[in-house]
């Protein structure tokens, strides 16, 4: 809400990890991660879609309870985000086949931008859908990153329950070029839950988005104080700069 007054379009996606958890773990169904991934098979796709769908008109809530106007949507809605099933590749190089998990086919942005225009904003729920009708479960970072490049943001703000991206002592790492994240990525310091969400920021600003932002979501007012102050309060990674002529 405080970012419409100084000008900015929010586009809010979000995930539901932890709840989902909880609640697959009240049914005895155990939960299951390739990659950073949670395998989704047909009775996890149902809680998914659940649980996503409440915490969505949860989020749509209390922005319109402090004095914004949220719209809640599913990529299902209008179709705006085609999917196809994602498969990973083991470390034999095998496929491995986790379920209702999808990828962003494409995103058709007029939706988004149509609300943006009445200065509405979008809360997106990372469920996709395939040509034949089928809901799949997108990574919501992967989600957010794939809408960024779409709609050219300026900005990509990835939120969670970390200081940012810390080396293998521990250190946050305040800001990081392409070609540094490649580095980090080979020597294993980003691993786990932690890789889809830099691969996104990455492909983003790869992509036309000119930062991107991983930012810890629990210092009161973190998203304000990342985007309005130069300090900011986790690490921002930018495209590499161009070589020199004649380099």
């Amino acid at each position: 809400v405080m970012l419409k007054l100084v000008g900015m379009n929010p586009v809010v996606v979000h995930g539901g990890g932890p709840q989902i958890g909880d609640l697959l773990k009240k049914m005895g169904i155990p939960s299951e991660f390739r990659q950073g991934m949670r395998v989704t098979d047909e009775r996890v796709m149902n809680v998914v879609e659940m649980v996503l769908g409440e915490l969505n008109q949860e989020i749509v809530g209390l922005i319109n309870q402090h004095g914004g106007k949220a719209v809640g949507l599913t990529g299902q809605d209008g179709k705006f985000m085609q999917a196809r099933k994602l498969t990973l590749k083991g470390e034999d190089g095998g496929p491995v086949d986790i379920g209702f998990v999808g990828e962003v086919e494409r995103i058709d942005p007029e939706i988004i931008q149509l609300l943006d225009s009445r200065d509405f904003i979008p809360v997106v729920a990372p469920i996709g859908v395939g040509r034949d009708g089928e809901a799949y479960n997108i990574n919501a970072d992967l989600v957010a990153g794939k809408l960024a490049e779409t709609l050219r943001a300026e900005k990509l703000v990835l939120m969670t329950n970390t200081a940012g991206v810390l080396d293998q002592r521990g250190n946050l790492l305040t800001g990081l070029s392409a070609s540094e994240i490649d580095r980090l990525f080979a020597d294993g310091t980003i691993h786990g839950g932690m890789l889809p969400k830099i691969g996104s920021a990455l492909d983003a600003v790869k992509n036309g988005v000119k930062s991107s932002h991983i930012i810890d979501g629990r210092v009161e007012h973190a998203l304000l104080l990342e985007v309005l102050t130069n300090e900011g309060v986790g690490t921002m990674i930018r495209a590499d700069e161009p070589a020199p002529a004649g380099a």
